[in-house]
């Protein structure tokens, strides 16, 4: 009998279900949109229960998409950092708090206040961020302490899709590894951290490994989902680290560019290394005994979705993706001086300030609409490029990079890529995404493949390449040293305006 693996992935604005058969084919493909709750200025929630009713609507098209009604595995990816708090009897307490909500500026100060920055290095190698899990678990301690007081369990977000499934709290080390309270060297909690913060550590669920099975589905789970009872689920990973094990990106000298509503730069590393500064992340990968760098931007996509949605009114349609592009393709690299920083929710990677916010620089009268969408290209690109000039301090590089995302779908873009960050830039499929890496780690779980590497080889192949322009990286080498020097002298208007 054929095998077949589901991948699924609990994402911001979707969930997203593959089927993939044992040659790694995608056959079955759906995804269900999820709304997002905006109560204040800077505070980003989602219904958990809307989660799960959009796995069951994905999971259940792409089976019928598929045409079937059985899997061997099935795999988790999900959005980092969200924190989903339970009670007693596992009940959702209040709206999960996302990845890019920014309210916990205070919070992330007393974690400093608390261990020190080096603490935080020793603790858990990564800086005190408002996206992180634990700063929201004190903004609720702090700001609602009922309902922190019926806290029993913690969950991220494919976490608890996983305990609907299953009945059984886990997580595994890639999602951990984003909520400041692991040890990503030592692969476990940290208690170190816990006891700083006061936070019990019964409230956090089982690490178990990326490809090992943490459970099977309930009956009741299987009814609901189409599937069969007991289906083993394994411990997956978080999006950015399943990204990559479905893009192939697992090896060292590998990198992967990722730009949806928001972008990152990951590049695999075989023992743990932490930035001195602390300024990119150093997070446990989907695979045993590795590990990866990654500088994250805030606004990628999102940015291009902003400025495309400013240019009508509210009742009119913006202009197509193509037509935009299109027109920024018509321009020269650097876009006739104009410089754009791509800070409209604050940035992660290397500034980590909630404060700083968009800006256009060198507008002229000569500049058209084409040129304002190369900016932004160009400048969410130059955000990834300071991701990677901080991983090639450490002495890490890559031969070339895998282009994952929507902006991956644009050739203008990923050849922009290639000539902002001076490596070749490809294409692989057959996906590249979060839900494709689920599926492989369920492979490996479900005993197709040996190792997450032997799957990749196995399933993933390139499928286009892009050599860095001469000419182009020359104008871009300028144009990146005008945005380098942006930032520096807006830091303190921006804290003024904040």
């Amino acid at each position: 009998m054929p095998q077949h693996y589901l991948g699924i992935d609990v994402g911001t604005t979707a969930i997203k279900a593959l089927i993939v058969d044992e040659s790694g084919t995608v056959i079955g493909d759906a995804e269900a949109p999820q709304e997002l709750s905006v109560p204040q200025p800077g505070w980003s929630e989602q219904d958990p229960s809307d989660w799960w009713r959009g796995t069951v609507d994905a999971v259940r098209a792409a089976c019928s998409q598929a045409g079937v009604r059985d899997v061997k595995a099935i795999g988790l990816s999900g959005q980092m950092h969200s924190s989903v708090l339970l009670d007693d009897a596992d009940e959702v307490i209040r709206p999960a708090i996302l990845w890019n909500d920014v309210r916990t500026t205070d919070q992330c100060r007393f974690i400093v206040d608390r261990v020190g920055k080096t603490g935080l290095r020793r603790f858990v190698g990564n800086p005190a961020l408002e996206g992180f899990t634990a700063p929201k678990l004190l903004w609720v301690r702090d700001e609602e302490p009922d309902l922190f007081d019926s806290v029993r369990t913690v969950l991220l977000p494919k976490d608890y899709v996983r305990l609907l499934m299953t009945g059984l709290r886990a997580t595994e080390p890639s999602d951990a590894a984003g909520t400041l309270l692991f040890d990503v060297r030592r692969n476990r909690w940290s208690e170190e951290m816990m006891d700083a913060l006061e936070i019990d550590s019964a409230i956090l669920p089982p690490v178990r490994g990326s490809a090992s099975v943490t459970g099977g589905l309930t009956a009741d789970a299987a009814d609901v989902l189409g599937l069969r009872a007991g289906t083993p689920v394994v411990g997956g990973g978080a999006d950015n680290a399943a990204a990559a094990v479905g893009s192939g990106v697992v090896e060292l000298g590998t990198m992967q560019t990722s730009i949806g509503t928001s972008g990152a730069v990951v590049a695999p590393i075989k023992r743990p290394r932490v930035d001195p500064g602390m300024r990119i992340h150093s997070f446990n990968h989907a695979i045993d005994n590795t590990w990866y760098l990654m500088g994250v931007v805030l606004s990628a996509g999102a940015a291009l979705a902003w400025f495309s949605r400013s240019l009508v009114g509210p009742q009119s349609r913006p202009p197509a993706y193509d037509e935009l592009v299109a027109e920024a393709a018509g321009v020269a690299p650097g876009a006739d001086g104009l410089t754009f920083l791509p800070y409209l929710t604050g940035e992660r990677t290397p500034h980590a300030d909630a404060n700083a916010r968009g800006v256009f620089v060198g507008l002229h009268a000569g500049h058209q609409r084409g040129h304002l969408v190369r900016a932004v290209m160009e400048g969410v690109t130059f955000a990834l490029r300071d991701s990677l000039e901080l991983m090639r301090r450490l002495g890490i590089d890559a031969s070339e990079s895998v282009a994952v995302g929507g902006g991956a779908r644009s050739q203008v873009w990923r050849q922009m890529q290639a000539d902002v960050l001076g490596v070749p830039v490809v294409r692989v499929g057959p996906s590249g995404g979060a839900p494709y890496g689920a599926a492989i780690l369920a492979a490996v779980g479900g005993d197709q493949f040996g190792s997450v590497e032997e799957a990749c080889r196995a399933w993933i192949r390139p499928l286009d390449h892009l050599e860095p322009d001469t000419e182009a990286t020359d104008a871009y080498a300028v144009a990146y040293g005008r945005y380098r020097k942006l930032y520096p002298r807006l830091k303190r208007h921006f804290a003024e305006q904040a």
